[in-house]
């Protein structure tokens, strides 16, 4: 898998994340990182116990063998488009929620892996460039239809020789789920109250995130998805005390006065709730109050 270049779309947080990893890695090869602007030369990386350093980034003279999909969930496609990438070129998905997740791997016509991730980082503040690494967590990665387990395994492989701990499933789909109920709280209630996530854990706030949960459930059982071994809102509340300190990737888009990801994130949700007839008011408030 590294033989070609790597090629990360998107300087979000985490697209700067992965792209610097890898690039600080011996013995992986030439990673590239695009965003709005075009390619980036270099790169800022703190590491999680403070220190700084900078990176070089290459300028990709082969089609690359893997292209990381680090953009916002409603920006992947026209991302794709613009690359002007080889057909068959393998992606891994890093967005999210579940709506592009699905969409790619039906129209896309290589494979493609999807990931959920729990690492956390954020973006320094212009006119810098540099990425600040907040926690380590770890990366599942997996196709949809159980097709690719070979390349996901060699992927992780490589991320995990990178400093990103990763590893291959053959239930990402279930993954995905566990992420987007996360998402689907922290994200929502951090963006509209304007708190760390740590906040959510004390009252008020707790009473709004068990009652997110207590629908998220009942969502998910329709859907027959199981639940983490903690239960919905053990796994929120964990998550919630893991990234205590941290602003939520929705609380970071408001801030800066950016579109976030309400409909990637929010939407799958609702669209249960509607497949199983399902109310939901709570979910539907927290989709109405949070900016698009």
């Amino acid at each position: 898998m590294t033989a070609a270049p790597w090629l990360v779309l998107g300087a979000g947080a985490l697209g700067q994340l992965f792209a610097a990893r890898l690039a600080a890695a011996d013995d992986i090869g030439p990673i590239a990182l695009r965003g709005r602007h075009g390619l980036l030369n270099q790169l800022r990386l703190q590491e999680t116990d403070g220190s700084w350093r900078s990176l070089a980034l290459a300028s990709p003279e082969a089609p690359p063998a893997l292209v990381i999909v680090a953009t916002k969930a409603p920006d992947a496609e026209q991302a794709l488009q613009q690359a002007q990438l080889a057909p068959g070129t393998p992606l891994l998905l890093l967005q999210n929620g579940f709506s592009v997740q699905p969409r790619l791997s039906a129209q896309w016509p290589g494979p493609v892996l999807c990931a959920a991730t729990t690492e956390a980082a954020y973006r320094q503040p212009p006119p810098a460039i540099g990425v600040v690494h907040a926690a380590a967590g770890h990366t599942w990665l997996g196709d949809l239809a159980g097709q690719h387990r070979t390349m996901a395994a060699a992927v992780a492989a490589t991320l995990t020789r990178a400093g990103l701990a990763a590893s291959a499933c053959d239930d990402i789909d279930e993954k995905l789920w566990h992420k987007l109920a996360v998402n689907a709280v922290i994200n929502p209630l951090t963006a509209r109250h304007r708190v760390l996530n740590g906040t959510l854990a004390e009252p008020p706030l707790s009473a709004e995130v068990a009652a997110l949960c207590a629908e998220i459930a009942q969502l998910m059982a329709a859907a027959k998805v199981s639940p983490p071994a903690a239960g919905w809102q053990g796994w929120v509340s964990a998550v919630i005390e893991a990234t205590a300190g941290n602003r939520s990737s929705m609380l970071q888009d408001v801030l800066a006065g950016r579109g976030t990801e309400r409909d990637a994130i929010l939407q799958p949700l609702l669209a249960l709730a509607d497949t199983h007839a399902l109310a939901v008011p709570r979910l539907r408030a927290c989709y109405h109050a949070t900016p698009a």
